[in-house]
């Protein structure tokens, strides 16, 4: 809501700046999000009066003026031709800096000094309802009576400031000019000074008798509709104190008749609209749409709306959408003779859902959104009543009210003990006295309780603690004090779940990676690829067409990512998620999904991410590597074996990972088949449960002090058949050393000749350390010996030599 400083200063009494004022407001509980000056740019732009022009001695095209501009005779070289003698022109003076910014310094032009410059009307930034006929092509000529040495902004009424509301649902009220200045009267302790057509439930003496009906066919969607008939209409502009209201307000003029009903709106906060009666047939009928009925809205685009939506007709078709727009065929026009004035109340509901299903956003619709006073509507007439009469528009013939449905009046009991307690401070009968005073609400006293009549224009308060919250306001917020919660209380800290979540991300993102967040809904053919096709959620109203499940898997999303980063040439893409998946249950009487935390991680392209290294492929063993550190952050001992399903990834490359026989998830080169239609040609993902994770997490670090004593390093080289499993190997080595065996890493695997075709050579080293002494060869030798001798006797293992 914008609301223009010398309007409201019409309507109360306000002596503090445009500043102060939003300052006041704010404070209050309206927030004014800013203070616009309109006379920016102005404030050295002064009336001129051209003396003489001369040809400039060195210039054709040039004109050297004499110009009387009050106080003083200024010299400018221009190059405008529309000029002539006695003209009254805007001067802009040395230092002005104009509304497009341009700055106004002393300078020559050709030898000759210039004091200033003439002003055009696109230097002022003006629209061309300023200035005479001659202004079209050059410097802007205004009228001989216009006074010399006047400020422009002072002679264009922009001597003003409009302070811009955000308004919050909760105060619809102050969309009109009037409550605006009930709001800044209430805050300042001044009386406002409204029309009196302000106050609700007044009576309009005009004849009922008319030549038609009003029929609200929909009652819960109407509750009142009131037209006010006017004939001998005469179309013109509005006068130039409405224009210049209605601009700052952020509406254009138009003509007379749309400008009063767009004024009365601004002012009273009641939407209008002004129909052509000559074009109505019949009577006015209030009712919702027929089945694939059209309408041609005033922006002239024909539109079929559905049959939920409210409409006014006349006995043959439909006028206006309500509380949208108007019908084109019934606008007012420069022959329109005849008016009827419409102002009604329609379900806040019904307008909001017909404006976004039409995507048509008004002044109008904004207002009947948020809920307009039923008991104001025949008043706002009223208001327009007066203003067709100052303005000679028309004359006033009758008036139709049809009645629906009036709410009653709300009282609500406010007790001075219960607001000091609520609000933590001690408040007296006088103060709560002065605040209704002062918010000019009526109210019956009695024992410390006030019975308040509640106005039919501030639909946000009914209940006591409303109220109280008004006494706040007006009191000022700054009176209340700042407390700390009492009682036992308790450091709020991170449950072991969250801090594990944490620690994950943090370990991911210190190996290299980059954490993304993707939509919880994916295409449905790649869910079933990576997930489960049996247990995905179809979506109601997908985002997207495509996007028509929930996700049973994180990979899609991170493959989607990974797909747009490549395809604009980021050939470093290494990225993770965490976040949950969705599983639909078979059993029908489970209404809710099942949420399944995990973690996904892809990896497709070069790495890049250190300036010594040079670019390599990521590859299984990367991801590998980062699980492994994974585990060893969380104390885990996780266990690889072949993948099951391979038909996503490349055989070979490709393992399911198990914790504790259970298996937790996968990790391998995406097929190159799939990753051809991805669009790049290798890729390797990973994808865990969090919650397995987390069960079998070490939540405690464990340290001790760095050895004292030596290590002794051991080789070992076994052949054993093809299909033995080298971390099967491992395993049993770890197992069979015991304490004194503190790390144990394969670093070759060999086939071929001398060893036979279907075996291979495996070799380890073995490193032996004593936390309490230093360990002899022979322990160390007797260790190794024991270790050869038990994979000889599971694995059939020989030692090479």
């Amino acid at each position: 809501m914008k609301v223009s400083l010398e309007w409201l200063r019409e309507l109360v009494d306000i002596e503090q700046s445009a500043e102060e004022l939003a300052e006041t407001l704010t404070r209050g509980g309206i927030e004014v999000e800013d203070v616009e000056n309109l006379n920016k740019g102005f404030e050295k732009v002064v009336i001129g009066e051209i003396i003489s022009l001369t040809k400039h001695p060195d210039a054709d095209r040039l004109l050297v003026c004499a110009v009387n501009v009050g106080q003083e005779e200024l010299t400018i070289v221009t190059g405008a031709q529309n000029l002539q003698t006695g003209d009254r022109i805007p001067v802009a003076l040395i230092g002005a800096t104009l509304p497009n910014e341009l700055s106004i310094r002393k300078s020559k032009l050709r030898g000759v000094a210039s004091h200033g410059m003439l002003c055009s009307r696109e230097e002022l930034l003006l629209d061309d309802t300023v200035g005479l006929e001659r202004s079209a092509d050059g410097i802007l000529i205004l009228p001989q009576d216009v006074v010399i040495g006047e400020n422009v902004g002072s002679y264009l009424g922009r001597n003003d400031s409009v302070l811009d509301l955000e308004l919050y649902p909760n105060r619809p009220d102050c969309l009109a000019m009037v409550n605006v200045a009930r709001e800044v009267a209430s805050l300042t302790g001044k009386k406002p000074h409204l029309p009196k057509w302000a106050e609700p439930n007044q009576v309009l003496s005009l004849s009922q008798d008319t030549d038609f009906k009003i029929i609200i066919e929909d009652e819960e969607l109407c509750w009142r509709y009131a037209g006010l008939v006017v004939e001998d209409v005469k179309i013109e502009p509005s006068p130039e104190w409405m224009q210049r209201r209605l601009k700052a307000a952020g509406v254009r003029p138009i003509s007379n008749i749309v400008d009063i009903t767009n004024y009365v709106m601004l002012e009273m906060g009641q939407p209008l609209h002004a129909f052509d009666k000559d074009k109505i047939k019949g009577d006015i009928h209030v009712r919702s749409a027929h089945p694939e009925e059209k309408i041609v809205t005033l922006d002239n685009v024909e539109r079929t709306v559905q049959p939920n939506t409210l409409l006014i007709a006349d006995d043959q078709q439909a006028l206006a959408v309500a509380g949208v727009m108007g019908g084109l065929d019934s606008e007012v026009t420069e022959d329109t003779k005849r008016l009827v004035i419409e102002s009604a109340h329609f379900s806040p509901v019904s307008v909001r859902r017909t404006s976004r299903r039409l995507g048509l956003r008004s002044e109008a619709s904004n207002r009947f959104e948020k809920g307009i006073d039923v008991s104001g509507i025949v008043a706002t007439l009223g208001r327009v009543c007066d203003l067709l009469i100052v303005l000679g528009a028309g004359r006033l013939v009758g008036l139709v009210d049809e009645v629906k449905h009036i709410p009653s009046k709300r009282q609500v009991t406010l007790s001075t003990e219960h607001t000091s307690t609520v609000l933590g401070i001690e408040l007296t009968v006088g103060e709560i006295r002065q605040v209704l005073e002062d918010l000019n609400f009526e109210y019956n006293e009695r024992d410390e309780l006030f019975k308040v009549e509640i106005p039919s224009y501030r639909s946000d308060l009914e209940i006591e603690e409303d109220l109280m919250e008004e006494v706040a306001r007006l009191i000022g917020y700054d009176r209340i004090p700042t407390t700390l919660p009492q009682g036992n209380q308790t450091q709020g800290r991170r449950t072991p779940e969250q801090e594990f979540r944490r620690r994950l991300r943090n370990t991911l993102a210190q190996s290299g990676m980059d954490e993304v967040l993707t939509y919880t809904f994916t295409r449905a053919e790649s869910d079933a690829q990576w997930g489960s096709a049996k247990h995905s959620i179809p979506l109601l109203n997908p985002l997207r067409e495509e996007l028509g499940v929930m996700r049973t898997s994180l990979i899609p999303g991170l493959l989607d990512v990974a797909a747009r980063n490549i395809a604009r040439r980021n050939m470093d893409v290494s990225i993770f998620e965490i976040g949950n998946t969705y599983w639909g249950e078979e059993r029908p009487l489970q209404k809710l999904p099942r949420e399944e935390l995990r973690v996904a991680g892809v990896a497709v392209g070069k790495s890049e991410r250190h300036w010594l290294s040079k670019p390599a492929n990521y590859d299984f063993y990367y991801l590998k590597g980062i699980i492994e550190g994974l585990a060893q952050e969380f104390g885990l001992k996780l266990e690889y074996r072949l993948a099951e399903n391979q038909s996503l990834l490349h055989p070979g490359r490709s393992t399911d990972i198990y914790l504790h026989n259970q298996c937790v998830g996968f990790l391998g080169e995406i097929h190159p088949v799939l990753g051809k239609e991805w669009g790049f040609e290798r890729g390797v993902v990973f994808e865990l449960e969090v919650m397995a994770l987390f069960a079998r997490a070490r939540q405690t670090v464990r340290a001790h002090s760095i050895p004292r004593f030596p290590a002794i390093q051991r080789d070992l080289a076994i052949v054993v058949a093809a299909e033995t499993s080298a971390d099967a190997v491992m395993a049993k080595i770890r197992k069979l050393g015991g304490d004194l065996l503190q790390q144990v890493e394969i670093f070759d695997v060999y086939t071929g000749s001398p060893v036979p075709s279907d075996h291979k050579s495996l070799a380890f080293t073995l490193r032996y350390q004593s936390l309490e002494r230093t360990l002899t060869d022979d322990e160390v030798n007797l260790l190794n010996s024991r270790i050869l001798e038990g994979i000889q006797q599971d694995f059939g293992a020989e030692r090479r030599k």
